[in-house]
């Protein structure tokens, strides 16, 4: 069987035989046939990526997979804040008795003993006063030291208050307005306000309750001993029911309203 394209070109030219008998006209008609296949040609560049495709619908959800391994321990973390602090614990049992110490070297402990009891005594009077002290001074500007009696310790407060207000403030601190009931504390007191240059403060002695009857603040009467001022008390103006000691001595019935220094007394016997 002869190829195609030698059928086409036989086919050709029977037509081109037959149309040349034909008689001649005034227009030519050409023909194009295509010609032979050529080779392939080289592949060309890659071009450029199409527009993106519109979303598709959502898949079927797969089927869980199998659960993997337990990674490696990570970094550890900052260190927080510290917590509140807790209750305190029950107290452990005690522990076992421990070993017996070396026998010590024989002394005369007679004199270390009377030393150490010395001692003893010693801090115990400290122990007493500092607890003292923190129970009843106020701020250090306020007082001018302590005076201290055989019986009693006084403290001058050198903040003025009412007559009634300062037997409070001395209560709340363990004590009372001073009550010299005799010529040592009497003296004591006012030494202690010339040396701390103050004139005059309220004692505890008043005759608030019946006029002309002065009593203590712990409710026991004048009775033994007094140091009035020559002409008093003279309760003038009808309001001087409250009494003042002043640095030479003396006492004075004034009004329970002005403010001015005053003394604190304190027993030792509850120190």
């Amino acid at each position: 069987m002869a190829p195609p394209a030698l059928l086409l070109l036989s086919a050709l030219f029977l037509f081109h035989s037959s149309y040349a008998q034909q008689p001649e006209e005034s227009c030519t008609v050409q023909i194009l046939v295509p010609g032979l296949k050529g080779e392939p040609g080289d592949k060309g560049h890659k071009g450029a990526p199409g527009r993106p495709g519109r979303l598709g619908p959502p898949g079927d959800m797969g089927t869980p997979g199998i659960k993997g391994h337990k990674g490696a321990l990570g970094r550890y973390g900052k260190v927080g804040p510290s917590g509140m602090k807790g209750n305190k614990g029950e107290t452990g049992d005690p522990g076992p008795k421990g070993p017996n110490g070396e026998p010590g070297l024989p002394c005369e402990c007679a004199p270390i003993r009377k030393l150490i009891g010395e001692m003893d005594l010693l801090v115990d009077q400290l122990s007493t006063e500092l607890k003292f002290i923190k129970n009843a001074l106020p701020s250090p500007a306020a007082v001018a030291g302590i005076k201290e009696t055989e019986r009693a310790a006084y403290l001058l407060v050198k903040e003025e208050k009412r007559f009634w207000d300062a037997q409070l403030y001395c209560q709340a601190r363990g004590g009372h307005l001073a009550m010299p009931k005799d010529q040592e504390s009497n003296s004591a007191i006012a030494t202690y306000l010339r040396e701390a240059g103050v004139s005059r403060v309220y004692i505890g002695l008043s005759d608030v309750d019946r006029e002309g009857v002065f009593t203590y603040v712990d409710s026991s009467p004048m009775s033994t001993f007094s140091a009035w001022r020559r002409g008093e008390p003279n309760n003038a103006y009808d309001d001087e029911d409250c009494t003042d000691l002043l640095s030479s001595g003396e006492w004075t019935d004034v009004s329970c309203s002005p403010t001015m220094y005053f003394v604190c007394e304190f027993s030792k016997d509850h120190i």
